[in-house]
């Protein structure tokens, strides 16, 4: 699909999901990355002041802040800054007294995409708008996402974009250069990327996703990664009884 016809189709999708559910307008994070920021841009054309941006700071890098002002700014889009490291301090230091061992750096990070997540959904209640995710298919199919964190959403616009698409996309719309070359990161920990993570590139996750080429190795990385994950991608299990 030609890009720019895509981007029409994403902000006509996103007002027809909005409207349909009886609410105004949209909410969503700014994290400074280009996956969110699309979003951003792609709600502030369907909604314009009825779209909100949060930047949710905690115990975050200060240029992924200054990357989501820099979009909000170029765009006009309405932002408000909720600074949440003294809230996941408190957390932390409540549960960690519960437990004997230290909580692991997986834990952790998970803590902080929740936190966003309850955030996002106080503005949501309070302002009868929707929150709009900004998970890609990349990250979907192989479950890199938090459970109840960043996937807890009411839709998901990019979820039948791979990142390379994103990317594309991106361009289109004008988004900084800089954000859109910048090495992908939840930014959850110091140096922390999502392909160091995953322990594989976006640009060989995206090959396998849309033609099926990839090395042994990774199709069968790639393919455990499915596997483990596809609970994440499911409502809750009940009995068949």
């Amino acid at each position: 699909m030609d890009t720019e016809k895509l981007d029409d189709k994403l902000v006509s999708w996103i007002k027809d999901k909005v409207t349909a559910a009886g609410l105004n307008g949209a909410v969503f994070g700014m994290s400074g990355g280009v996956d969110s920021s699309v979003i951003a841009v792609l709600c502030y054309k369907a909604f314009k002041d009825n779209a909100l941006g949060l930047v949710m700071p905690c115990h975050s890098i200060g240029q992924d802040e200054q990357h989501a002002i820099s979009v909000a700014n170029k765009f006009t889009i309405q932002t408000k800054t909720i600074v949440l490291d003294n809230t996941y301090d408190i957390l932390v230091q409540t549960l960690s007294s519960s437990m004997d061992n230290p909580l692991n750096r997986l834990t952790l990070a998970n803590i902080k995409a929740r936190l966003r997540m309850i955030t996002l959904y106080f503005y949501a209640n309070q302002l009868g708008y929707m929150v709009i995710g900004s998970g890609n298919k990349s990250e979907l199919a192989t479950g890199y996402f938090t459970k109840y964190g960043d996937s807890g959403v009411d839709i998901l616009p990019l979820g039948n974009l791979v990142k390379a698409q994103v990317r594309d996309l991106a361009i289109v719309l004008g988004i900084s250069g800089e954000i859109i070359a910048k090495p992908p990161s939840a930014g959850l920990w110091q140096g922390q990327t999502d392909e160091g993570e995953m322990g594989l590139t976006y640009n060989e996750l995206d090959d396998y996703l849309t033609i099926g080429k990839a090395t042994d190795t990774i199709k069968h990385k790639i393919e455990s990664m499915l596997s483990s994950s596809s609970h994440k991608r499911l409502t809750p299990p009940i009995p068949d009884f």
